[in-house]
């Protein structure tokens, strides 16, 4: 292959998949800046190793990239300490209440774009594990066992954190709507069930 056929061959299954490298890299660094640096970084190296790539599932391939790039940064950071799990605690049983269904009334719409911003702020505070499974299943709508494969960890580990994520979820969108001066279009929806379809509406993280 030459190397004009290698860039081609290269654009063809690595740029579709663009805006989930940014999305993902911005819901994990938190910043706008931070993410275009990460995804130009995975891109280079994904590049680099292109020869590697032996098929399959291109998007989960180089997410893991993106995220191999981003934690690589983010663990020479003095406060890269990560929050200790037990994932054993966590059933892999879906939230009560959770609700990822498709309503596509114009009420009920308008109401959910009301609530992505309360959901897009508590996804944004939670710990990084946990995001980032919450993000590439809930916004990219990953498979459990590509979510395994980006993240380098057990499906069982990535039905826990997703379970407890949800959890943590629910949890700071009640805390968030009973602070004082925030209020929803929902006073049932974010917190009772932390409505992911409309955080969906904008899936790339808050700016």
């Amino acid at each position: 292959m030459t190397d004009g056929e290698r860039s081609r061959r290269f654009e063809e299954v690595a740029l579709p998949h663009l805006d989930a490298a940014y999305n993902l890299a911005r819901w994990l660094s938190g910043s706008a800046s931070e993410a275009d640096d990460v995804v130009q970084e995975s891109f280079l190296r994904a590049f680099r190793f292109f020869d590697g790539f032996r098929g399959g599932n291109a998007r989960a391939w180089l997410l893991a990239i993106v995220r191999n790039t981003w934690y690589s940064e983010w663990n020479r950071r003095p406060d890269a300490a990560l929050v200790p799990f037990d994932d054993a605690m966590d059933d892999a049983g879906p939230l009560a209440g959770w609700n990822d269904g498709a309503r596509s009334d114009p009420e009920t719409l308008a109401m959910q774009r009301q609530d992505a911003e309360q959901v897009h702020r508590a996804l944004a505070d939670l710990p990084v594990p946990y995001r980032e499974v919450l993000v590439l299943r809930e916004l990219e709508d990953m498979s459990y066992g590509d979510i395994a494969a980006v993240a380098g960890i057990p499906v069982g580990t990535v039905m826990s954190r997703l379970s407890r994520g949800r959890r943590l979820l629910a949890a700071a969108l009640r805390d968030r709507q009973q602070r004082p001066g925030i209020a929803s279009g929902t006073a049932t929806g974010a917190a009772q069930g932390a409505d992911i379809g409309a955080a969906r509406a904008g899936r790339r993280g808050s700016e």
